[in-house]
This record gives structure tokens, sequence and C-alpha cells, in this order.
């Protein structure tokens, strides 16, 4: 089995990862802030930590993994206050969403999902520590500053010179930080606005509530110790939040944070990030009324490397649906095969070796695609053999390959859903409902995709003045 090797931030290398203790991998991964659903940028974050997380148990790792869910910071509270709701009435529903989402892309879980307002007390103490500690000050509200100048590591993670920070002056940073961007806030004094939502806590300073970065610090400390092995989160974090995250919390300890971190990339839309500010904005939900399978976006997802910008297309998602159902053919192709050729052993083994070696490196996603689609094609070929000459047939060597196929699935979860005749009875009839609805508003395209996606699950369609019959293909 090859080295693990993993890109950190911190030292802008690929470099060999491996667990302090030798066998669990403690990680810490920042999660959606639930005001609104998720959408397909964040869950390209949320599937490169899912990979991540299936390629540390492939190399013979637990795994305790702990992910946030802010459910307490500005745009909750605006969006509470507008409403006339407190910050749980906003929070509750987005997150189930969440959840719903999660499972849909067939995202494992977490073994933690701390939530921010259940964990004030540990914020709390945290701020005190930094106060102790000379690093951070009590402005006149009542709010509690971190002195960036106090902590000579500042900037170590996004590599940022904080001589260049001056006062007052204007940087690139979320909409939590201060406006000064010398100093970011840890304990932020109470406005009505907070009172009346449910989001002010009483705490040595006054009534309030915590920062953003604050939120992170304390959870991940209380779950993962001071120190831990792996932080990771999208390239956007990384400043303002990592670097906050860091100071705040090597601060307080003493102690190194997190020893490796690691940031995806971002999803494009027509070349542009993915932002609810820009408005080019899809969700899970979309994909769900859209008939995309949780399998094809794993797949879209996958087809480039985490560290890479990728851009979601029509066109590439069509890509995705057609190579999922090829792994489903494939699927169910080895599954009722009844024996196979000697070379299948040599086939499955050399799979293997490709594939650990791809996401060994790097978590190299495409080239395990690359190894799969490979194996399959090669599989196929001997699996052909063996039908035309029974004579060779070799049933030890079938179940090795199995073995592979199952290997190399349970890391990358392609394999689309196999539906009972029930369910299947109900997934075409619902279908078709949605395909009557798309001719009756005249969006024929709608429809066509419809009868496309039909055809993919092998269903024949006619249509009569009866109505539309179905059939397997």
């Amino acid at each position: 089995m090859p080295e693990f090797r993993l890109y950190n931030t911190l030292t802008r290398r690929v470099e060999p990862f491996a667990p302090v203790d030798g066998q669990t991998v403690r990680m810490y991964t920042c999660g959606p802030t639930v005001y609104n659903p998720a959408h397909l940028g964040n869950f390209r974050t949320f599937l490169f930590e899912d990979l991540l997380r299936r390629v540390i148990r492939l190399a013979g790792w637990q795994v305790e993994q702990v992910m946030n869910l802010t459910d307490v910071d500005d745009k909750i509270i605006r969006k509470a206050a507008a409403t006339g709701q407190d910050i749980l009435q906003v929070t509750e529903p987005f997150t189930a969403l969440f959840h719903q989402d999660r499972r849909y892309l067939r995202i494992e879980d977490a073994e933690r999902y701390p939530k921010a307002t259940e964990h004030v007390p540990e914020m709390i103490e945290l701020v005190e520590r930094l106060v102790a500690n000379g690093v951070a000050y009590t402005a006149e509200d009542g709010s509690v500053y971190f002195a960036i100048d106090r902590f000579a590591d500042y900037g170590k993670l996004s590599q940022l010179d904080k001589r260049e920070l001056k006062s007052g002056a204007r940087v690139a940073q979320d909409e939590y930080a201060k406006e000064n961007a010398q100093d970011f806030a840890l304990w932020k004094s109470a406005k009505p606005e907070d009172e009346a939502t449910g989001a002010a806590w009483d705490s040595p300073w006054g009534r309030g509530r915590p920062g953003w970065h604050l939120e992170c610090s304390a959870m991940a400390m209380k779950y993962l110790g001071e120190t831990f092995d792996l932080h990771a989160g999208g390239i956007d974090l990384i400043f303002p939040h990592h670097e906050d995250e860091i100071a705040q919390s090597e601060a307080a300890t003493g102690k190194q944070f997190a020893r490796c971190w690691c940031h995806g990339e971002f999803l494009l839309t027509d070349g542009a990030k993915m932002a609810k500010r820009i408005g080019n904005v899809a969700n899970v939900v979309e994909l769900r009324e859209q008939g995309i399978s949780g399998t094809v976006y794993r797949h879209f997802v996958f087809n480039a490397h985490y560290r890479k910008q990728l851009n979601l297309t029509e066109d590439s998602l069509e890509q995705s649906r057609a190579a999922v159902n090829r792994i489903g053919a494939f699927a169910r192709r080895l599954g009722e095969a009844t024996h196979g050729t000697p070379a299948l052993v040599v086939v499955a083994e050399r799979a293997e070796q490709e594939f650990y070696a791809a996401l060994f490196e790097d978590l190299n996603a495409p080239e395990a695609l690359a190894a799969l689609f490979t194996f399959i094609s090669d599989a196929n070929r001997e699996l052909d053999i063996a039908v035309a000459e029974p004579a060779v047939g070799d049933t030890a060597a079938l179940e090795r390959a199995r073995t592979a196929f199952r290997l190399m699935d349970s890391v990358l979860d392609l394999v689309p859903e196999q539906l009972t005749d029930g369910e299947l009875a109900d997934w075409v009839e619902e279908r078709l409902a949605a395909r009557r609805a798309a001719r009756e508003r005249r969006d024929f395209a709608a429809a066509d995709a419809i009868r496309v996606e039909l055809t993919e699950r092998n269903i024949l369609i006619e249509d009569g003045p009866a109505g539309t019959r179905w059939r397997r293909g």
C-alpha cells in the first residue's frame, strides 16, 4: 500500500500524512450556516471532505469527524428579525434540510454535528483565556476583540503580512470581521435585534454573542483536543476564518491548533464562483426536481481534483449521468455473472493498485475514476470471453473482481440505486406525471429530458389516445 500524502495549505506542499496516534484521524470540517439551503458550491466542499474521510479509512485508520453547524450569526439574526422569528425557528428547518440533502448525495455522517448555540459556555471560557493571556481587550461597548499585533504568527496560513493590514483599511474579508482590519471580534455586545431574536447570552462583559471565528475554535477543541490532526474547508475560508481560528486557539493554548489544513476549490457556474449574492445558485432540491441523482453529482464533482476549480454545465452533468449509468450496468452484470476468466484476477489487482496510487497522492479522484473505468472495460472483456468460452470459467476470479469493485465503490459510491419492482413503478408514474405537466405547459424540452431519463433506466414509453403506457425494454 502506498504512503498517504496530502497537500497542506499551511506548508504549501504535498506531504506524508498520518494521525498522530497512528489509529484515529481527528478531523474538523466547517459546516453550513443554516439560514438558507446549502448550495451546490457548498456541497462540492462537503463531497471533497466525504472523499477524504473514506480514503482515510481506506488507509486503515479510523475517523473522528466534527462538522459544526453555525446557527447564530449576522445573516441569521437579520432573517429572524425580518420575519418576526427567533434564530432557532430560522435555523432548525434548514438544519433538517442540510441533512436531507447530504444523504441524497450519499455523504456519510460525521461523528458529531455540534451547534454553536449549544456551546456558548465553552466560547466564553475561551475568550476569558485570551483576555487573561493579554491578547484580547474589551471595547467601550462591551465587545471583546483579538489584537493580532500581539500574536506573532498571525498570517501564517494565508501567508498574509500583517504589516499590510493598516488600521481602518478595507481588506477582502467577510462581514463578520471588524472594519478595522487589525483586530477581529471574539464577543459582540448585544444589540436590540439580538435580544429580540434570542441571540444574546450573559457573559463577564455583559449581554452579547460569540463572533463567528470563535465558534469553531471552541467546538473543535472541546471534541478533538487542543491539537488535532486535520482541519478542512473551502478555499474561501483560509482568510479570515481559518487564520483567525489559528490565532485565537494557539494564543489561548500555546500549542499548534491543527497539524494539517486542506482546502477545496470553488465550484463555478458559467465561469463565476457560485454564491448566493450573485444569484447563480443551484441546490440539491433543484437537482432532485430535475431528476439528477446524487450519484450523478458525486461523479461530476470527483471528475475534477479538489484543488482545481470546477465549472457546472448541463453538458457536464449529462456526461456524468452517462458515466453513472455505465457503472450501474456493470454492477448488474458483475452481480449476475456466474463465472469469469483467470485473467480477471490480474485485471482486479491492477485496478486496485492504480486506485490506491491515485487517491493516496492528494486525493486524485479523476485518476481514481480512470482506474475504475479501465477496470470496467477490461472486466467486461473478460466476462465476454467467459460467456463465449464456458470452459475457461473461474468462479474464484469472478469473486476477486467483485471484491475489487466493492472496494472502489466503497470510496466513490457511484453505483445507482437498484429499485424494486414496486419502487420502480412508483418512480416511473411520478416521472410520467411530471412529463404530462411539462407538455401541458408546453415545456417540450423538459418533457424530452424526462423521456431520455426513462430510456436510460431501460423504460420504454408509448403515447396513445388512452394515455401513455410504459414497459421495461
